[in-house]
């Protein structure tokens, strides 16, 4: 799930390019929420508060929520798949991982989650984390069914 569209031609074709990568694998889909238009009325708050509302109308009480965030833990690709396979086997419920906005998540949004990963602590635009987290899913996958694609 993410907040707002990814316009950019080439990192789009990239996201879809990875997404169709995935579905081979795990049924895959992207729900994209409309961002919140800024203006000077609307402060960052304001702003987190309207994305995380849209973001929790989305979510089934049973969904095991995951937010990309730059304060959650920073896995290794082999590290993420093992995560990814423990969690094939005692998760019941939907996996769901979240990319919010520019101004990050609202406090129940942060609530409503049950854990937090970081791709790095760089700080990358929402388009790019994107299409780094779909590879990402991409790679995790190929390790646990032994793709010649990631190398250590």
């Amino acid at each position: 799930m993410t907040v707002g569209k990814t316009t950019t031609p080439a990192l789009r074709a990239g996201i879809e390019e990875y997404a169709a990568r995935v579905c081979r694998f795990i049924p895959f889909e992207i729900i994209e929420i409309p961002d919140v238009k800024t203006s000077r009325k609307l402060t960052p708050q304001l702003q987190k508060q309207a994305e995380g509302e849209a973001i929790l109308t989305r979510l089934q009480t049973s969904d095991h929520v995951v937010l990309l965030d730059e304060r959650g833990k920073e896995p290794t690709s082999r590290e993420f798949a093992e995560s990814l396979s423990r969690k094939e086997h005692t998760v019941s419920q939907r996996l769901v991982f979240i990319v919010g906005g520019p101004y990050g998540f609202s406090p129940d949004v942060y609530a409503r989650a049950s854990e937090k990963m970081s791709l790095s602590r760089m700080t990358f635009p929402h388009e790019m984390v994107r299409l780094f987290f779909t590879e990402q899913l991409y790679r995790a996958y190929s390790i646990l069914h032994n793709l010649p694609y990631h190398h250590d």
